[in-house]
């Protein structure tokens, strides 16, 4: 891991990293941000390769069994070009430009790994070490000037680093609906993403189930009030209600976006406000439908000693997520915020599109 979260950083930076797969060494870059193909071309000593995630290509009409796919790159390739073919919503611009596909190896798909991990747009540049660059690398390698990571730890990235979550912290926070709280933080190892078990009441007089309330971080609806969501109604409602169910946990995860991150988010909304759904927004910029990971929430609860809930939810992966990670759901309840004209679309489509629970709530707005 420790290789992997220093790639990520360097990453985030605008900096190549190379990724071994045992056979060929590739150097590896973000497109997001400020690169030059041909800089990459001239450190490698070949050209480079864009990769792209499957549901970056089928939302360009490309069918893809692969989880990714390489696109060498010409030498006429410009910036404008490689928009299109990253982050662009006009297809048949897009389209015209994807000539000679190959599913990616395992290099490429660890390379598109730590773009996600690093929450970026998750498109790749990709070059293979040539043997007349391979002794430059090396030396780069050697002095710490460029950093090597293994394909298949860099493709399980995603996943974290179960098992490994850190108790930092913890205080005492009287909430406006829930006086007797305490907040809990969790630290990722990677030191990107931090999360917070808001201990409600007093656990040890719960008998049987703990509430459960596993709440995705929403800095636009949680803190601001966006209208273009229920989360903030939601979160509130969830301390309310566990409040009012004599206490039990809420799990606030750093995972903004069903896991995009921000940026990724505000470019989804912008995406969404040209006629796309929040779920064909998320695909047209690479992802699937729902990026989070929920073993965080698995190993939170292991640390808090708790094995059996009852949860609050509309969300069926949540419920799913925690019986596979070893926790005992023993029922769920519903939760709610209101329906708008500025939110209904969005929750629509989580209804229609990823299964969620909310035909309830849905059908009374259209009473």
């Amino acid at each position: 891991m420790y290789h992997i979260e220093r790639a990520i950083f360097d990453i985030r930076r605008g900096l190549p990293v190379v990724i071994n797969t045992g056979e060929q060494r590739l150097l590896v870059q973000a497109l997001e941000g400020s690169v030059s193909v041909d800089s990459l071309a001239k450190l490698s000593g070949s050209r480079p390769a864009l990769v792209l995630t499957r549901h970056r290509l089928q939302a360009m009409g490309m069918s893809l069994k692969a989880d990714a796919a390489c696109l060498p790159l010409t030498e006429q390739i410009s910036e404008r070009d490689l928009h299109h073919l990253a982050v662009s919503n006009e297809a048949s611009k897009a389209h015209s430009l994807l000539s000679g596909l190959k599913p990616a190896g395992v290099g490429e798909r660890g390379a598109v790994a730590l773009m996600r991990r690093a929450l970026l747009i998750p498109a790749a540049l990709c070059a293979e070490v040539s043997a007349t660059s391979a002794e430059h690398i090396a030396q780069q390698l050697s002095k710490g000037e460029l950093l090597e990571v293994n394909a298949r730890d860099a493709e399980k990235c995603l996943a974290g680093a179960p098992g490994m979550l850190k108790r930092v912290s913890e205080a005492r926070i009287p909430l406006e609906d829930a006086p007797e709280s305490r907040f809990v933080l969790f630290r990722e190892p990677d030191g990107l993403r931090e999360h917070v078990a808001v201990m409600i009441g007093d656990l040890a007089s719960i008998p049987g189930a703990v509430p459960l309330r596993m709440h995705s971080a929403c800095l636009t609806g949680d803190l601001f009030g966006s209208l273009r969501c229920d989360c903030g109604e939601q979160l509130r409602n969830a301390v309310a209600d566990i409040q009012a169910m004599g206490g039990g946990v809420l799990l606030y995860l750093a995972q903004e976006g069903r896991g995009i991150g921000l940026a990724n988010k505000l470019r989804a909304y912008t995406l969404q406000d040209g006629g796309l759904d929040t779920v064909d927004a998320d695909q047209v910029l690479g992802f699937g439908d729902d990026e989070r990971q929920y073993a965080v929430a698995v190993d939170m609860l292991n640390a808090l000693g708790i094995d059996k809930v009852q949860l609050l939810t509309n969300n069926p992966l949540k419920m799913a997520a925690l019986r596979e990670g070893g926790i005992e759901v023993v029922s769920r309840q519903a939760l709610y915020g209101s329906v708008t004209d500025h939110n209904h679309r969005y929750l629509s489509a989580k209804a229609n599109r990823a299964g969620h629970f909310l035909d309830e709530v849905l059908e009374g707005r259209g009473r």
